[in-house]
């Protein structure tokens, strides 16, 4: 190499050139070729070298080293050759100008390389813990990303050190100047970093949860938890977007314990006219008996009061004495027996009919069981059929449900109050 910028050197001023751009076209040619001379000793490795290296990781068992190839770690590697030719170039030089322009470059290139190894070897790392099982419970994705911003900040320190020829050492210890600027500038990412080791060291959350944030308009599944964001795909197939740390900020429902649990809940009321609540005479406890699901608990119940009252000697004439069937009790009991008879309700979970407290829209009968079945769609149909039935079945117990007025019954009650008026005429 000195050899070739002594020759390039010397013909420059046989052509007369000023000894300034001499020595500098020299330099630089002598750069050129050296570049010529490292892309070839690349070129040579990554043909050579990498070919072997595919067909070896090919004819492997293993998995790992397939995917430290598909992040390309071995081509990053084989730069390691073109940059040990700068590094000896510059060793072997004895040209002042060159010398210490190659080594500035070579510093460079190298700290290049480390940068590109490492991103390889992390993102391999993390698509090899995908295939473990803890990757269910835990996303590491948020600790890679803080490995790789460590790793640019720390070359971007080494590459200006090595360009202004100083110690790293000098720099960083120049940085704690502007701590309370980097701070301000990585708030987001040291916030996330706190959050995402929250989450995963308390298991809030994983990829694949079932989430709720109300605050971010978001409730669907987690795709992607990353240092700064978390990805939810909500139902419509659209893509929300959270601030990892607000979900340690503020609350959030994670329905992961649902989907893990025996059943899904169904908790919905039906509100019943209050009017129509009546004692059952005893047409209606016949008709009652002839109801499958509740024939044998009419019998047992009227048998049970019937013996009650006559212990107290209260005459079964007397309405307001003593107990009685209530056709909103028998249509209570009805409910409980057909949830029983439904293969579909979890019979080992929370089950319950009751009331809830009467208000101006009559009085709440609410449904509080557990599906067996989890998916959305089923669920909602199992939803659906357990209400049409009782909406169907309700007039059979001579129960009405309540619902405001609307324009069909207004209507109604005109044409009926219309006729009443032409009869009394």
């Amino acid at each position: 190499m000195r050899a070739l910028y002594l020759l390039l050197n010397e013909t420059f001023l046989e052509m007369n050139f000023l000894e300034m751009y001499a020595r500098l076209t020299a330099v630089l040619l002598t750069f050129i070729a050296l570049i010529l001379v490292a892309v070839i000793v690349h070129w040579i490795t990554k043909v050579i070298i990498i070919k072997v290296i595919h067909r070896l990781v090919e004819n492997t068992k293993t998995n790992w080293d397939d995917y430290l190839l598909k992040y390309r770690v071995f081509q990053s590697l084989s730069h390691l050759a073109s940059a040990m030719v700068f590094y000896y170039a510059s060793n072997y030089s004895g040209i002042i100008e060159v010398t210490s322009f190659i080594n500035t470059f070579t510093n460079i290139y190298f700290v290049i390389i480390f940068v590109k190894v490492a991103s390889g070897v992390t993102k391999a790392g993390n698509e090899i813990y995908q295939t473990t099982p803890y990757a269910a419970t835990r996303s590491i994705k948020g600790y890679i990303q803080l490995i790789m911003i460590m790793v640019y900040f720390i070359a971007i320190i080494f590459i200006i050190a090595f360009i202004f020829k100083k110690s790293p050492l000098v720099l960083l210890t120049g940085l704690t100047a502007f701590a309370a600027v980097l701070l301000f500038v990585f708030k987001d990412t040291i916030l996330g970093l706190v959050a995402s080791i929250q989450l995963s060291a308390n298991k809030m959350l994983k990829p694949g949860d079932w989430i709720e944030v109300p605050k971010h308009n978001a409730n669907g599944t987690v795709v992607d938890i990353s240092l700064n964001t978390v990805k939810v795909q909500n139902g419509d197939k659209t893509i929300s977007t959270i601030p990892t740390y607000s979900l340690i900020a503020d609350s959030f429902i994670n329905w992961s314990g649902m989907e893990e649990s025996e059943g899904r809940r169904i908790k919905r009321s039906i509100n019943i006219d209050m009017k129509s609540v009546r004692f059952c005479d005893e047409q209606m406890l016949e008709k009652f008996r002839q109801f499958r699901l509740i024939s044998n608990y009419v019998v047992e119940k009227q048998k049970e009061i019937s013996d009650h009252n006559k212990n107290l000697g209260i005459e079964n004439e007397s309405v307001p004495n003593g107990r009685r069937q209530t056709n909103l009790g028998v249509f209570r009991k009805y409910l409980e027996e057909y949830l029983k008879s439904n293969p579909k309700i979890n019979q080992d979970m929370a089950f319950l009919v009751r009331h809830l407290q009467p208000a101006e829209s009559g009085l709440p009968i609410e449904i509080y069981v557990f599906s067996k079945v989890k998916e959305l769609n089923e669920y909602e149909g199992i939803q659906a059929d357990i209400f049409d039935h009782i909406l169907a079945v309700i007039p059979e117990f001579e129960l009405r449900v309540f619902q405001s007025p609307s324009g069909n019954d207004i209507k109604d009650l005109s044409e009926k109050l219309s006729l009443g008026i032409n009869n009394s005429a």
